[in-house]
């Protein structure tokens, strides 16, 4: 029953999502209707990139990668400062809940190695802020992002012009949050160097470059994932069986879910009126109820502002705990190396993020 209890946990958004679908399924029975609603681009694409980031990251190459960086800086706001640019960089190369399993670690170990815990639930805050905004650049960067870019089939260069300078004015605000909570004391660290395995991270990573070039219509979608399976197949199951499918039914769960409320007639109307009035805040808003992927999903069927919708659901990730999955991600695991100052957590975590919202969304409007 614990087993089954911490399953559930961990997959709240996936048994959310799968509600949904049921309950608007009697609503809308399913028919032949069922088949349009999903987008096979975005499934494939994202199952791609976290087969191989899984693959990666099974030979440490991210964290061996990070903890170099950040052993070369002496105090504790340089290597904070690292932790949040290693996610920033993370977030847009190997999806912001990818990154955060990634580097959240990374950022406890360096934190209890250098004797500097107090800065521990800052820390992690600030990498969870930027991975939901440094994923934003990218079409890959976040799972919201591959769904919008692939369903409008927005132009590569559009795209990245589109969100760079959101994603600039977050970096800058993001620095300067934490060149202000973070003080410059001297880091004592001492660790391990370890060794990467050369032959299977060149492997991987040249399987990476194909999802990559997948995920920009370089080759066929469908082409990575049959390379990619039998490849790992052979080098590394357990890559495979640590794939985040969770995350990728969630997307099956809400393409239901979405799909059956456009059919809906009252629905229909109720969001077409709400996104004529102002797209931006719409998505953003809807985001801290539903989460930014199913908010993306959802009202991608009633608009076609991809433009305000993109900046909507990546500035909608801040905010509430459940405004993204990245967030209930780095909640999970500051719980779990501290149990007594979740209260705390909670507190900053709402502060921080609120703001980032606020000041975001202002900046969004200023550029629109």
């Amino acid at each position: 029953m614990r087993r089954v209890f911490s399953l559930a946990k961990k997959n709240a958004v996936m048994l959310i999502a799968l509600l949904a679908a049921l309950v608007t399924s009697f609503i809308i029975p399913p028919d032949g209707a069922y088949v349009d609603y999903f987008d096979f681009r975005t499934l494939s694409c994202l199952f791609s990139v976290l087969a191989v980031v899984c693959a990666l990251r099974n030979v440490r190459f991210f964290y061996t990668l990070a903890e170099k960086i950040v052993k070369r800086f002496g105090n504790a706001r340089l290597a904070v400062l690292a932790l949040v640019y290693v996610t920033f960089i993370g977030s847009m190369l190997i999806a912001n809940d990818m990154a955060l399993l990634t580097f959240l670690p990374l950022g406890y170990f360096l934190l209890i190695a250098t004797g500097k815990e107090r800065y521990m639930c800052v820390t992690f805050i600030l990498q969870n802020i930027a991975a939901n905004l440094g994923g934003m650049l990218t079409p890959f960067g976040n799972p919201q992002n591959l769904y919008i870019y692939s369903k409008f089939s927005i132009p590569d260069g559009e795209f990245i012009l589109i969100m760079l300078p959101l994603f600039l004015f977050a970096v800058a605000l993001i620095t300067l949050t934490t060149i202000l909570l973070v003080k410059p004391e001297p880091l004592v660290f001492s660790g391990l160097e370890r060794r990467l395995p050369p032959l299977r991270v060149t492997v991987y990573l040249c399987l990476f470059a194909l999802a990559v070039l997948s995920v920009f219509r370089a080759v066929p979608y469908i082409v990575a994932p049959l390379v990619i399976v039998p490849v790992l197949l052979f080098l590394d199951r357990n890559a495979l069986a640590k794939v985040d499918y969770g995350l990728l039914l969630t997307f099956v769960f809400f393409f239901i879910f979405s799909g059956n409320m456009s059919r809906i007639e009252a629905v229909r109307s109720l969001f077409s009126g709400l996104l004529e009035r102002g797209t931006l805040l719409t998505s953003a808003l809807s985001c801290q109820l539903i989460s930014n992927v199913p908010s993306a999903i959802l009202l991608s069927q009633f608009t076609d502002n991809y433009r305000e919708l993109l900046y909507g659901v990546n500035i909608g990730g801040c905010g509430t705990l459940i405004s993204s999955l990245a967030s209930l991600i780095t909640f999970r695991e500051y719980a779990e190396h501290d149990k007594a100052g979740v209260k705390k957590y909670l507190l900053v975590f709402s502060a921080l993020n609120f703001a980032f919202l606020g000041v975001m969304l202002l900046f969004a409007l200023l550029i629109l």
